[in-house]
């Protein structure tokens, strides 16, 4: 099974269809009411949300999924029935499996009930149709490179007596991104300094992104929020809450950092904890809503592109 812990939650969607090749004289039957185990279009639609519901029992790597709604169609026409199933859920991995698991069942069933009178039965195949919510449906192009910083505040750090791992791993992650690193700088706890390349990277070097690392706790030093406020013209406050939502779910101590987040001209900063697991964590939540952030700031558009 893979590990979706650290992935965050959207509304997915999926549409599956199948069909089942049936005699005409069995159509016929169909429309009469007069099969000799009911009216299968019913039970087929049952067994089909059944099945949906119950997908990651049947198919081994699956994860369970609190689906929100399954739907089922049927089109019947002079010598097949097709059955179209639809799938929503709020969540961490894709429904596509359970619509096929649902489109599926839903022709067995129907194979099952028609098989009496129609030793011809065939089914066609099973398709995907249509599946939304994941990470492709928010991908985010850019004419040129957004350009960023990484800023990492820590006296310890500074003087050599500790490794940077923080900044590294968010200078990893930009680039995976696509966004080109600019700079990546070490700094003591000083809100003086940290006021001074901020605005450096906002005024001077006109950065997309400036992320920091450290000094959002509650040590005397830690002094990242004070100069943040004094920095930024424009809250973004969203940012911080969903990285602290996000991290208090897996840390009970996540609710005590104080990141904040905004924009000075063009520039959004985001402050981030430095801690290698706080840092791993608020990254998972906030990309890509900070390429998507950077879209609107240049005002190239409100909807991701692919």
């Amino acid at each position: 099974m893979r590990d979706i812990s650290t992935k965050y939650a959207t509304l997915r969607t999926a549409t599956a269809r199948v069909a089942v090749r049936v005699a005409p004289a069995t159509l016929r039957l169909l429309r009469q009411g007069k099969l000799p185990k009911g009216d299968p279009l019913p039970v087929a639609r049952v067994a089909a949300i059944q099945a949906a519901k119950n997908t990651a029992q049947i198919i081994p790597y699956c994860h369970p999924v609190p689906v929100d709604f399954v739907g089922i169609e049927f089109q019947v026409s002079r010598n097949r029935i097709e059955a179209t199933a639809q799938v929503k859920a709020v969540g961490k991995t894709g429904v596509e499996m359970e619509a096929l698991t649902a489109a599926s069942v839903a022709a067995l069933t129907l194979y099952d009930m028609l098989k009496p009178v129609d030793d011809q039965l065939e089914i066609l195949g099973v398709q995907l149709l249509e599946k939304t919510g994941g990470k492709s449906d928010f991908q985010n192009v850019f004419p040129t490179p957004p350009r960023a910083a990484v800023l990492v505040m820590s006296d310890s750090i500074a003087a050599g007596r500790k490794k940077d791992l923080s900044g590294r791993l968010i200078v990893d992650r930009l680039k995976q991104a696509g966004l080109k690193v600019a700079d990546y700088r070490i700094i003591p706890d000083d809100q003086e300094l940290i006021e001074r390349w901020l605005i450096r990277y906002a005024d001077r070097s006109k950065l997309d992104l400036v992320i920091t690392s450290g000094g959002t706790g509650l040590s005397p030093r830690d002094q990242t929020p004070e100069a943040m406020k004094r920095v930024i013209v424009r809250d973004v406050p969203g940012i911080a809450e969903a990285a602290r939502a996000f991290g208090q779910d897996r840390l009970p101590y996540a609710m005590l950092s104080r990141g904040l987040a905004g924009l000075r001209g063009q520039t959004l900063i985001v402050n981030l904890p430095g801690s290698r697991k706080g840092t791993a964590d608020y990254l998972a939540v906030l990309f890509p809503a900070l390429l998507h952030a950077i879209k609107m700031v240049r005002q190239e558009g409100h909807e991701p592109t692919k």
